[in-house]
Order: structure tokens, then sequence, then C-alpha cells
């Protein structure tokens, strides 16, 4: 859609017609909400002032894009928005030409731009990166290494600092938005370049008292002026005018430059606006009332929450941190009861992780709750600093297997791979929510070096009730039904899944065993060694590739066993998004499938 003849006005009816196209869509297939109504005109201005066709639009983890995808070939489209085989949630240069880079994560874009502004250099083009980049994600440290190096090079480049939450430089009354108005001119511009060149030549005693009328002028930049980086701002963030003219200013300048815009969450939708984490992400919802269609029900993460806060009443030693998701790890409940024994430390996995290890040291009794996929930006933290010298950390693994609709860049496929092959860790995960409740238990009580177990988003697939739920023993696995022919071995999750095949193939006349590996390091091996049967299926929800199935492939062919081993795991690829149902019937992995398989190879 080229905007670039708008007037004023019809780019302010755009505006409106985008947040109401956002909202049709998000109230009825669900969604990121918040976020992606509030920076609706930042990313109108960027379509209008910069070439989407050329310049490089590169959206921190892209959550907040929906307006960019509504303005670039996707408005007929929209409503098959995180639908499977319908468009991303987030940008996908797959799905369009004019989404420059595929992001999930936070707190890439600024790296990915100064990457941009060196090719563009050495190719020498005339190409300016945008990026637009939540508060939020300014907690990461990647961003500072980026902006290190940005402020260094001087390349060009526009950030968009959508400031929706907390304030950089608090603006105060009549006299900041003078200023701010000052900053955003020419005038104020070319008298800033003059000034630095007086400044120079200046002699040293009237250095510092120059330097502090610079300062007044910069209050509110000081801090990205020192790293090098313009900075013009804040300005009203839904203010078209203001912002179109202030970007017009900042592509100019052919500089680093930070445009820092003050948002409104939820704009446009009176119950999303300010900060309410709830209408970050969202199912669908009645548009009328704001309230859910569907209503939550019990979930892994509420009951890993709830035993933990039982213990944690019981015990001052146990603590725990979060990375920016205390509600979706259930953190928020115990930040809530014990705020000074439990932390949400931003978008800083790293650091979550890091300062976790002295905690043990000291004799803590530290659990760090993160996703599958966010646990990978700590992934060297675990391994220097808390396995390396083997200090009881307990990493509590959200979101294990497919988390639906997020898609690609939020799978929790890898955790076992990346994990497994680490000295010193113990893995172990549950089957149901009874036997969370006894993983958390032994987390608590492992005192012998780092642990890890991992569990789905929502409920598990085995419904409690159907195994009794035995204690954790250090590397023991448990055979809950005995066959000697044909036995299905399961793990976490996948117990659920084995038991869904199990009950199929019985209605087809081939009984099955299934075995609960339970832990994958240290692995039952006396238990598997024991086994009659001679064909083993894997079923698991883990990426194949460094998974359960080579481990025990591995196992096999050391002790010489003559057992078929076929994997049931997801096979070697990027998982698109789509609910866990319709995702494992397209990867050939879902209960049925899997039946018709073994089916075939077991027939009379």
């Amino acid at each position: 859609m080229n905007i670039k003849s708008y007037s004023l006005q019809e780019l302010e009816n755009l505006a409106e017609k985008i947040r109401k196209r956002i909202l049709e869509v998000v109230s009825a297939k669900g969604g990121h909400l918040s976020s992606t109504l509030g920076a609706v005109e930042l990313i109108i201005g960027m379509h209008y002032v910069f070439d989407v066709e050329k310049d490089p639009f590169i959206f921190d983890v892209s959550h907040q894009a929906y307006a960019h995808k509504l303005l670039t070939d996707r408005w007929e489209k929209f409503d098959t928005l995180r639908q499977f085989g319908g468009i991303s949630g987030y940008t996908k240069p797959s799905e369009s030409k004019y989404d420059y880079f595929s992001a999930g994560h936070s707190s890439t874009s600024v790296s990915i731009a100064v990457g941009a502004a060196k090719a563009i250099k050495l190719k020498k083009e005339d190409r300016t990166p945008v990026v637009l980049i939540g508060d939020g994600a300014m907690s990461a440290g990647m961003v500072y290494e980026a902006l290190n190096e940005l402020g260094y090079l001087k390349l060009p480049v526009v950030i968009i600092l959508n400031d929706n939450e907390m304030s950089i430089g608090k603006p105060i009354g009549a006299i900041s938005k003078y200023l701010t108005r000052l900053k955003a001119g020419k005038f104020y511009q070319n008298f800033k370049e003059k000034f630095k060149k007086i400044l120079e030549a200046a002699p040293e005693d009237l250095k510092y008292t120059a330097k502090k009328v610079e300062e007044f002028f910069s209050v509110n930049g000081i801090w990205f002026e020192e790293m090098g980086l313009e900075y013009i701002g804040p300005i009203d963030g839904h203010n078209l005018e203001e912002i179109i003219e202030t970007l017009k200013i900042a592509k100019e300048l052919k500089k680093p430059v930070v445009v820092h815009a003050k948002t409104i969450k939820g704009k446009g939708y009176k119950q999303a606006e300010g900060y309410y984490e709830h209408w970050h992400g969202v199912g669908p919802f009645d548009l009328k009332t704001g309230e859910p269609l569907k209503k939550s029900s019990l979930s892994a993460t509420k009951v890993y929450a709830q035993k933990l806060l039982e213990i944690a009443k019981k015990d001052e030693k146990v603590v725990g941190v979060t990375a920016a998701m205390p509600s979706g790890t259930g953190m928020k409940e115990l930040m809530q009861a014990f705020p000074h024994r439990f932390w949400d430390v931003g978008i800083a996995e790293q650091h979550a992780v890091t300062s976790m290890a002295p905690m043990a040291k000291e004799g803590f009794k530290p659990f760090v709750a993160i996703y599958s996929t966010f646990l990978q930006r700590g992934y060297d933290q675990i391994i220097h600093d808390v396995c390396l010298d083997n200090y009881p950390v307990r990493f509590a693994i959200d979101r294990a297997g497919i988390v639906g609709a997020d898609g690609e860049t939020h799978q929790g496929v890898f955790d076992i791979g990346y994990l497994r092959i680490l000295p010193n860790i113990t893995l172990f995960a549950p089957r149901d929510f009874e036997t969370l409740k006894k993983a958390v238990e032994f987390a608590y009580n492992f005192d012998k070096g780092p642990s890890a177990f991992r569990y789905p988003r929502g409920a598990f697939v085995l419904p409690d009730g159907v195994f009794e739920a035995s204690d954790f023993e250090l590397g023991k696995g448990e055979i809950l039904v005995q066959n000697d022919e044909i036995m299905l071995i399961a793990y976490g999750n996948g117990v659920g899944k084995a038991y869904k095949v199990h009950k199929e193939l019985e209605k087809r006349g081939i009984k099955t065993g299934i075995l609960d590996l339970r832990f994958v390091k240290p692995f039952d091996k006396e238990l598997l060694r024991s086994l009659k049967a001679k064909k083993w299926y894997v079923i698991s929800d883990n990426a194949k590739e460094g998974g359960i199935a080579e481990m025990l492939d591995s196992f096999a062919n050391e002790e010489n066993l003559n057992v078929k081993i076929e994997s049931f795991e997801y096979p070697d690829k990027f998982i698109p998004h789509g609910s866990v149902d319709e995702v494992e019937r397209f990867l050939g992995v879902d209960y049925l499938s899997i039946a018709e398989k073994i089916a075939d190879e077991n027939s009379v």
C-alpha cells in the first residue's frame, strides 16, 4: 500500500481503519494486542517517510508489526493470522519481501540494523535501516552491545524507541514540550552542530560551562548522546504530524539517531489501554466486553507455581527468577508473596541464569523459570556459570514442546538436545499434573548439582489418575504398561501421547507396553537392559536431532542390544505455527499417525 501521497487526514483515517482490522481479527483468532495497537501511528510514519522497498524495516520481537503487515500486501490474508497455513504473528521474510528479518525473540533489532548498515556502506547504497524497538527490550544487554558499536561507527540508522511503559527522562509540562519541539527542529540540529565545533575550539576554562549549556538542550537524551547517538524526543507517538516531521529530520541527519516516542499500550481499545499485562497476548475475546470467549483451565504453569509457592512458604531458602515473563511462568504469585526472594530481571536471560549460581553457592535453593525457547539465550551461562562448578540451580522449563500460534521462534523443542550434552546436569520430566508436583519436590530436594525439568504450555495430554503418581528417584524410569514385544518409550508430555497410541492400537488388536523414562540424564540403563521387547518406539515432544532416540540408539549399540529403535520425535526442521494437533498431523507425529505406522509394521 503506497501511502506517500496521503494527506494528514487520510493517514489518520488509515490509522483508525488499521486498528479496527486488528481488533476484528485478534478478537476472533487471538494474538498480540496492546503493543501492536500502540504502534500503529509509528509504523504509518515509517512507511510514509522511508521506502519499505529498499530501506530495511526492522521490528524488535515484531509482535507489534501487525500494522506493517496490513500496509504490505497482507490486508486480505490478515484473518489467517497465526492460524495453521496462515500468516505469521511475527515478521518473516519467506512470507513477504517487505519483512526484512525473522524475529520473535527480543532485543536483536539494533544488532541487525548495525549489520545492515555495514553492508549498505560497503555496497555504497543509499538506504537507511529503521528500527522500531520497545522500551521493554532495552532491558537486554544485546541492545547496549549494538548501541556501543553504532555510536562508534556513526552509521546512519534511525532507531524509534517506542516508550509505552517506563519513561526515559520523564517529560514535565510545557517546558519539556517546548524543548522537544526545539530538538526536533532544523534550527536546533544546526545549532547543536555549530555549538559542538565552538566547544571543540573553546579554551579549557570555558569548556565545562559550555558543556553544561549543551546538556541543558539534551537533558532527555544525555545517555544516548554520550554513547555517540543523536537523540530527539520524547515526541507524541500518536501524533502523525509530529512523527512524520521528526522522522524526516532523523533521516536527513545521515547519522545514528534515537527518536524517543511516547505511546499508550492498547491505544484505541479502552479496555486494553495502559499497562495491563493480560492484554499483551490474548486468546479470542468478546470485542464489546473484552471478556475471553474461552475460560482458562488448569495449566502446568499454574500447578508449578502453586507447588513452588507451597514449598517457599515453608523454606525461606527457596528463591527464584524469571526473565520478563512473571505471569507466563507463574512467578508473579511468588513475587507478590515474597518480593525479596523472587525477581523479574527483565529481558535478560543471561543475567537471570548467572545471578542464581552464587545464590546456590551461598546455600539458597534457586529456581529459574524460563520458557524453553528463551532459555536458549542463556546457554553459555548454563554451561560456564552453573554446570562448570556444579551449582544446584533448578531450571523450570516452561512451554516445552510445540507451543502453537507463535510458531518457529517459540517452539520449545531443542532443550533436551542442548542440555543433555552438558556435564553435571540432571534432566527429568513429569507426565501429568500430579507428577509435576513431584518434579518440583524432587528439584527442591536435589542439591547434588544443576537440574532441569520441562513441562508443556497449558495442560498435559495425560489426564491425572490414569497412572499413579510416584516420587521421582534419581535416574529411575517406570514401566506403566508391561509388554514383551513392543514398548512405547516416552518422556514427559510424550507419555500422554504414548497412552493414546497404546489405546488406539488396542482397538486394532495390537498390544504395546509403555515405559516412562522420567529421566534422560542419567537415564535408567538397568531398566532398559531388562526389557524383553525388541521393538522400541520413542515418543517425545522434542527435536529428533540430539534427542531421546539418538540417546537410546547409542546406548543399545554400546550394550549390543538386539533392538529396533524408531523415533516419533519432531523432524529436523523449524516447526510452523498452528495448534498442536494441526502441527503434529502436518509432521506425521500425532497419535493417530503414529498408531497407523506402528500397526502397518506389526500387522499379522
